[in-house]
């Protein structure tokens, strides 16, 4: 599964640092390195929203504080 969370500019100053560092936290707690592929990307298109999350084709708009639920239904889930 491939991951990609946007670093853009807007997206930073939303939380994707947090996003990022949480989902590399989990991945790693949760043995999923050889599932889960996590990459950055600037600016998804979606700015302002939220922080961009995209899982294969799929770009879903989270807030910070939502990495663990997220992570959870959309990703653990998906396995």
């Amino acid at each position: 599964m491939k991951i990609t969370i946007c670093v853009g500019s807007t997206c930073h100053l939303l939380g994707s640092k947090k996003v990022v560092d949480r989902f590399k936290e989990l991945v790693e707690e949760k043995n999923l390195g050889d599932q889960v592929s996590l990459s950055g990307k600037f600016c998804m298109g979606k700015c302002g929203e939220g922080v961009c999350v995209s899982i294969d084709d799929t770009t879903h708009i989270i807030q910070a504080d939502q990495a663990d639920e997220f992570f959870e239904k959309e990703i653990l889930a998906k396995l």
